[in-house]
């Protein structure tokens, strides 16, 4: 699995209506599958007089988890579509549920599949993709002397973090998991071993 990955930014919301079916598209970011099935039941139970409520979501575990149903529309017509919208668009650690309000006409399969499809996709659109790169975090304590060293290196990287002056100087970094060994690396011969990382 790559360091970066690209998500929803926020919730997204879409509602749209074909041959009197209404459609709810309802898309939001979820960092576990617990999130992604918490946000399924919140619109099951915000939409319990729909029709059907069609959940998919692709969340980053060991292996990649992915799931989707159809909720009782016919086989392969709504969980499957709705999957491969995330899955086309490569949004990992994203949710999503479809809600149908059922209008009296029958939209068949396929109908079915670019409506679920078309849910989807308007509702990532409203949400917006952005990119995200998992961080982790270190401190790096060294003496006044190396101080200025240490910050330069860090300003220079770009890196996020948070400096405090006392006996000794702690720097609070949040780096990139990809650039972290890099960073470690540059700081101690830097400081010639002198820095302090934990």
């Amino acid at each position: 699995m790559t360091d970066r990955y690209w998500t929803l930014a926020g919730r997204g919301r879409a509602a749209f209506e074909i041959r009197g079916s209404e459609f709810v598209g309802h898309a939001a970011p979820a960092t576990s599958v617990e999130a992604a099935e918490a946000f399924v039941e919140e619109i099951r139970e915000a939409y319990a007089d729909a029709t059907h409520n069609v959940p998919a979501y692709r969340v980053r575990t060991d292996p990649l988890t992915e799931w989707a149903s159809d909720a009782d529309e016919p086989s392969g017509s709504a969980g499957k579509p709705a999957l491969n919208v995330l899955q086309g668009e490569n949004l990992e650690n994203v949710v999503v549920v479809v809600t149908r309000y059922y209008g009296g006409t029958k939209l068949g399969v396929g109908g079915l599949a670019r409506a679920y499809s078309q849910g989807v996709t308007v509702a990532v659109e409203d949400a917006g993709i952005t990119e995200r790169r998992p961080h982790e975090s270190f401190s790096i304590t060294v003496e006044y002397d190396d101080s200025g060293t240490v910050r330069g290196i860090l300003e220079s990287e770009g890196v996020e973090f948070d400096a405090e002056y006392r006996a000794d100087v702690t720097f609070d970094v949040r780096v990139p998991v990809a650039d972290a060994a890099a960073l470690r690396d540059r700081i101690r011969s830097a400081t010639s071993g002198r820095a302090t990382i934990e």
